[in-house]
């Protein structure tokens, strides 16, 4: 029998999303703090931008006082999995407390590599996170009621990043295939869209697609349709003729606007339409759909199926995040869960929620993976 949690169980509701709106209702989000910290109205900061950091500190602060009045926070720990949004963040949040950072992720194959550099410890197992704690000590941080740790939810608590991380992508490509049939009447072209989709969503091309799986889903639903070539995308970003997401759906626009009824064109008045508003959520029919394939893949397969099965079919939680997690609340730290993973792809629409449908970090699943706690008890 596989052990069975939540994030709740660890966090409780002190859990965002991509809306920067706590769970916790007591605690104050972004539509709150957005006057007083003189931030653009209607805009949402993404994970990378000062701004972001600055709401996050702003969130921290006031949990802290309500569970401890008087006892501000001294210092910051974050745990995450991508070098660009992840280590910004990190950065950011460096400007308002001291800061330290863990990156981490598998590499099946490769030689163990644990690095620091700037405050921050990266790693290609998730196991390091042990090494992690040995150095934030050695650092002089205390693991106490003035700390707290911030914690990455997508590809970092569950579907761990170079172990499990293939299936949150599955969930994706699963709800692009919905919507796409529901546009193209069930032309959709898995096979040409795949290897584009798993090309472009490596860290490589980052600074392109922003992390943001609204812009790469249609990236490449455009490039696998013709819209914008994948031979040609390729070559346009090699010789940095093109260098953003708003360069791409300029091109396509002007594209799709010479062919009238082109097979494509609600998909792309839908996301033309909320990314000229600023949403950094343009592809809300698309997230609809993820969320629900997200949580048909938690907690769907039987005890008996093998750990390597259940990595590469079912999201499951990260026992080392886990038990780092559970080690730093017994020291009395606060705990934040945090995730650019929007709402519309975390959190259920009215009719679902009647149905019993919960937010992701409420949703039970597995615990699958070595646990690290006995030997992070000992360390500290």
């Amino acid at each position: 029998m596989f052990e069975r949690s939540t994030i709740h169980d660890i966090l409780g509701d002190l859990v965002v999303y991509r809306n920067l709106e706590p769970c916790e209702a007591r605690v104050p989000g972004l539509s709150k703090l957005r006057a007083r910290l003189g931030l653009e109205p209607g805009r949402v900061p993404r994970k990378a931008e000062p701004e972001y950091a600055a709401v996050v500190v702003q969130i921290l602060c006031a949990a802290q006082a309500l569970r401890l009045p008087g006892r501000p926070l001294e210092r910051l720990l974050y745990l995450g999995d991508t070098l660009m949004n992840d280590r910004g963040a990190i950065s950011n949040l460096r400007a308002h407390f001291p800061t330290l950072g863990f990156i981490g992720c598998d590499e099946a194959g490769a030689p163990r590599r644990v690095q620091t550099d700037e405050g921050v410890m990266t790693a290609n197992r998730w196991e390091a996170l042990m090494d992690f704690v040995r150095w934030v000590e050695n650092q002089g941080f205390a693991l106490d009621e003035e700390t707290a740790a911030v914690i990455d939810l997508d590809k970092t608590a569950f579907g761990a990043r170079g172990r499990n991380d293939g299936t949150i992508d599955a969930a994706r490509v699963e709800a692009v295939r919905r919507t796409a049939e529901e546009v193209l009447g069930g032309a959709f072209d898995e096979a040409a869209f795949l290897p584009i989709y798993n090309e472009l969503k490596r860290p490589a091309y980052h600074p392109f697609t922003a992390d943001n799986q609204d812009y790469l889903t249609y990236i490449c639903l455009m490039a696998s349709a013709s819209v914008y070539p994948f031979d040609q995308l390729l070559d346009a970003l090699a010789a940095g003729r093109l260098a953003s997401f708003a360069q791409f759906i300029q091109a396509c626009d002007r594209k799709i606007r010479q062919e009238e009824e082109h097979r494509l064109l609600p998909v792309h008045r839908e996301v033309y339409g909320n990314f000229c508003r600023g949403d950094p959520t343009p592809f809300k029919s698309f997230r609809y759909r993820e969320y629900q394939a997200t949580v048909a893949r938690m907690d769907a397969l039987p005890d008996e199926t093998e750990s390597a099965e259940l990595f590469k079919h079912e999201i499951v939680l990260t026992p080392e995040v886990l038990d780092v997690a559970r080690l730093f609340k017994e020291r009395g730290m606060l705990l934040f869960g945090l995730t650019d993973k929007p709402d519309e792809a975390s959190i259920p629409r009215p009719e679902l929620a009647a149905q019993g449908y919960l937010p992701l970090h409420r949703v039970t699943m597995k615990v699958v993976g070595n646990s690290i706690y006995n030997d992070l008890v000992h360390l500290t």
